[in-house]
């Protein structure tokens, strides 16, 4: 029986050689780089796992020092009862558990190879190939450049643009309103508020919020992503009371418990969460069980590398689109393309391109996630510690950061 070796957690960074400084409402975004770490898991026969999982040292040093030292020695047969083991161990820590979750694709990867079939096979099997995508691209920027970006997402073929406005309320507005005219009817469209309550003393009241809904709901938006605090359930409650246009939150629950009054309260319309940050495979599983009872759906939350869009792909095709519809495709500027920033890590992962025909990823059959990983990005990518990206708010003045872990609203004072 063949048995894990060794563990090895990768952090990789792609800096930019001048920082991106992005002026919005609530004062200055600052990004310095773009982190993610590559995940490998290596069995006693030589054969490997891949997973994302979040680019922090924090979670670089509890795979070292408690996950992979648990893990090594064991059976990767069957990775349902490593789960159920670790969590009664070590994993009765919450934090330590998400983490091990992050691990646990890499543990699927490795068994579904094993046994030549794919991933989503071991997940309760496929109902389908393919999830559709949104392209998730820009932020703050004038009206029209939100437009042009939205123009340049469709000429690739995505039938889907996310947006992420935050110059003011009449500016956003006014760019929902671009975007709109120039894509016309046939483009679904998403707008990402979570800079809206990121501002100090400048963040949207829920008044503005309610406002600016009501103003959107005219466009025929797809949803409204995370416009008030994301704590607040009751705030969501009452916004989506009002039937204004659907409501999209999730990304930064923290427990079951914040996803379950999320969906009971009812909150939003459609629940969003992220496999790498927020719990994993068997998470998931619990997670769209619910949301199937509600009548509710589901969009993955993805904003890494491309090896977090497969691996959150084979979870989603094993429901129907009716429950999981949607997974975010971030996008990053290539050469001519009038698109957010460059990140060629994100990409440059995979040995060859992801499948999308007409807006949809076609999900591979191949053994595993069914991709190959270029390992030399271990070297052509080497770890630069320190955030991200950092929020330089008027008022109060002060900066705040932002680490990989997309389910913690800020990290620390900077």
């Amino acid at each position: 029986m063949s048995r894990i070796a060794c563990i090895e957690p990768h952090l990789l960074t792609f800096p930019f050689a001048e920082p991106l400084r992005l002026n919005y409402y609530g004062g200055e975004r600052v990004i310095y780089k773009r982190d993610v770490m590559l995940i490998r898991v290596i069995s006693d026969k030589g054969r490997v796992g891949y997973a994302p999982g979040q680019g922090s040292e924090s979670a670089q040093k509890l795979i070292e020092e408690v996950i992979g030292p648990w893990l090594i020695g064991k059976s990767f047969a069957d990775p349902d009862a490593l789960r159920i083991q670790f969590l009664a161990g070590p994993g009765q820590d919450a934090h330590v558990a998400k983490i091990y979750f992050t691990v646990e694709v890499a543990l699927y990867d490795l068994a579904a190879s094993a046994l030549g079939v794919p991933v989503s096979e071991m997940l309760g099997g496929r109902v389908r190939d393919k999830i559709r995508l949104y392209g998730s691209a820009g932020m703050y920027m004038p009206p029209e450049g939100y437009a042009d970006e939205a123009a340049e997402v469709a000429r690739l073929g995505f039938k889907a643009y996310k947006m992420r406005p935050g110059v003011g309320p009449e500016a956003d507005l006014e760019a929902v309103r671009q975007v709109r005219e120039r894509v016309g009817p046939g483009m679904e469209l998403m707008v990402d508020a979570h800079t809206w309550w990121r501002m100090g003393d400048r963040s949207y009241t829920p008044e503005t919020v309610k406002r600016l809904a009501t103003a959107m709901a005219e466009y025929d938006l797809c949803w409204l992503e995370e416009p008030l605090l994301p704590h607040k359930h009751e705030l969501y409650r009452d916004l989506h009371e009002l039937d204004l246009l659907p409501l999209a939150s999730g990304e930064h629950e923290s427990s079951e418990e914040g996803f379950l009054d999320l969906i009971d309260g009812p909150c939003v319309d459609i629940v969003q969460a992220d496999i790498v940050c927020q719990g994993g495979y068997a998470w998931g599983r619990r997670l769209f069980a619910e949301l199937q009872r509600a009548e509710l759906r589901f969009a993955f939350h993805s904003w890494g590398s491309y090896l977090e869009v497969i691996a959150a792909a084979h979870l989603g095709i094993c429901w129907p689109e009716s429950t999981v519809e949607w997974l975010e495709y971030p996008l990053y500027r290539k050469p001519g393309q009038k698109i957010m920033y460059e990140f060629p890590l994100a990409e440059e992962i995979l040995k060859e391109p992801l499948e999308i025909v007409e807006g949809e990823l076609i999900v591979p059959r191949g053994p595993g996630l069914g991709v190959e990983i270029d390992e030399s990005v271990i070297e052509r990518y080497p770890w630069k510690p320190g955030p991200w990206s950092t929020f330089t708010l008027i008022s109060p003045p002060g900066t705040w950061a932002v680490h990989n872990d997309h389910s913690v609203q800020w990290v620390e004072n900077s």
